[in-house]
């Protein structure tokens, strides 16, 4: 069974590598071949040379590059973001400047929501302890018409907390972050040795 890598063709002189194919970066890396794909197409990652029987051979690097990739995207930076900064970088740039300061922008934006998010729970709160205290004066098999009353509690809650003032977040815009790195299944590959930029 083939192990999924191929010996790269190299320049006269130069030391052989082993190349990744498709299905065995995705495994490595933790995406599916349709993301790498959509990568290249984006220009986040460079479409490989193919081998002779046809098979997309990924440098080594590119490990590296789709895990720098997906790293970013977890902390919050958009595939549009990524493409500007990785082309400037690529052409031997230094974007570092311009990636603090869309970190920073991420930053500002989590702190909003944040407070919003806070806001909205102690709100929601607040509703659920009025309808507990519905709920002991209703008798058990009437309504308590809870849904109805979240227009003048809830609602009312939201605004008396945010100074009266109209809040446009919502929780489905919160930036979906992790604090830790994604690594590697570097045992499915041997030998894959990688470049690190900085």
């Amino acid at each position: 069974m083939h192990s999924g890598v191929d010996t790269c063709r190299m320049s006269a002189g130069e030391n052989p590598k082993q190349c990744f194919r498709a299905g065995t970066l995705s495994d490595a890396a933790g995406v599916s071949t349709d993301t790498l794909r959509h990568y290249e197409r984006l220009g986040l990652l460079k479409k490989p040379p193919r081998t002779q029987g046809g098979y997309r051979a990924y440098p080594p690097e590119s490990l590296d590059r789709v895990l720098l990739i997906r790293n970013a995207l977890a902390c919050g930076f958009t595939l549009k973001e990524l493409a500007t900064v990785l082309r400037v970088r690529d052409g031997g740039g230094s974007p570092c400047r311009n990636v603090a300061s869309l970190a920073r922008e991420k930053v500002n934006t989590l702190s909003a929501q944040i407070a919003h998010l806070v806001r909205l729970r102690d709100s929601l709160k607040r509703t659920v302890d009025e309808w507990d205290r519905r709920l002991e004066k209703t008798p058990k098999h009437d309504r308590a018409h809870l849904l109805e009353s979240l227009s003048c509690t809830a609602t009312q809650h939201a605004d008396d907390s945010n100074g009266g003032e109209d809040e446009s977040t919502g929780i489905s815009r919160v930036t979906r972050t992790s604090g830790f790195g994604l690594r590697s299944k570097r045992n499915i590959v041997p030998n894959a040795q990688t470049a690190r930029g900085g």
